[in-house]
């Protein structure tokens, strides 16, 4: 079982990624929410690019990324459901939502966190908002954030199973809730109680500093309702909102170098970040 889990586990992802990227991206061409001033070809290659990057690195830093994590603590005996006895599927079921609610808390960490948030502004700086915004994140932001996953798993003895369904639905709702897509009312107004949608998600990426400090979850909406950081709509209103920061608002920082080194820049004006 474990053999065959990792042998599949490439190909289960790319088949996730790639039918989920298709899909939004059919879907902001036949129903796009806003219309957008920077061309796809000025964004895409890019925001596309960094995913190989990212891919490569961290398959480099952790051979056995997240999954082998979970199977290495399963020989091991190490972790929560190796300590006491829970049903395979509740062992599923809560390392998902304890996984997720550690994304949750890792996201917040990386703004409220000067040099954490130089890492994590990279993907804030797209000009736009669409699908493939949700791909864009710094290599050295996905090895921390993969370093606290595998720890995560370890601590909860996380089955492997539960590990490969986390990520590839963390992948897909990521890709889902950067859509530029339009919803109906009504629709997004009962969704958003149980995943993230397009029109809540959208809200981080304002420009003004206390939304994109609101509405951290990535796959389940419940951590941002729980913990206060829940923000209904944009003060302008989805149309009229700036996306991005202030900093970085040149088209030539959506070139994949500059996008690699901004972590290491200064802005023309430093943002304080922390409370």
């Amino acid at each position: 079982m474990n053999d065959t889990l990792m042998a599949q586990e490439p190909w289960i992802r790319i088949a996730a990624f790639g039918s989920v990227l298709l899909l939004m991206a059919v879907w902001e061409v036949l129903a796009a929410r806003r219309s957008q001033q920077v061309r796809r070809w000025q964004r895409w290659p890019s925001n596309l690019l960094i995913v190989v990057v990212d891919t490569l690195t961290v398959r480099l830093v952790f051979p056995l990324a997240a999954v082998g994590a979970a199977l290495v603590s399963a020989d091991k005996g190490w972790g929560v459901f190796h300590l006491i006895a829970a049903p395979g599927w509740l062992a599923i079921l809560v390392s998902v939502v304890v996984l997720d609610m550690a994304i949750y808390f890792q996201h917040r960490l990386f703004h409220a966190i000067p040099w954490l948030w130089r890492l994590h502004r990279m993907h804030h700086a797209d000009l736009e908002f669409d699908v493939t915004t949700g791909l864009r994140f710094h290599p050295l932001e996905i090895l921390l954030s993969m370093g606290i996953k595998v720890a995560v798993v370890a601590l909860l003895g996380a089955p492997a199973l539960a590990v490969l369904i986390f990520e590839v639905v963390l992948n897909a709702t990521s890709m889902f809730n950067h859509g530029n897509v339009r919803l109906p009312a009504r629709v997004d107004r009962w969704l958003r109680f149980v995943v993230v949608t397009p029109e809540m998600h959208r809200v981080h990426h304002s420009i003004i500093r206390h939304e994109t400090d609101s509405n951290f979850g990535f796959n389940l909406p419940w951590w941002d309702r729980l913990f206060g950081t829940y923000r209904d709509q944009p003060a302008a209103g989805h149309l009229g909102m700036t996306i991005g920061i202030e900093d970085f608002r040149n088209v030539r920082e959506l070139r994949l170098d500059r996008m690699l080194l901004q972590p290491f820049r200064n802005p023309g004006r430093p943002e304080k970040r922390g409370r």
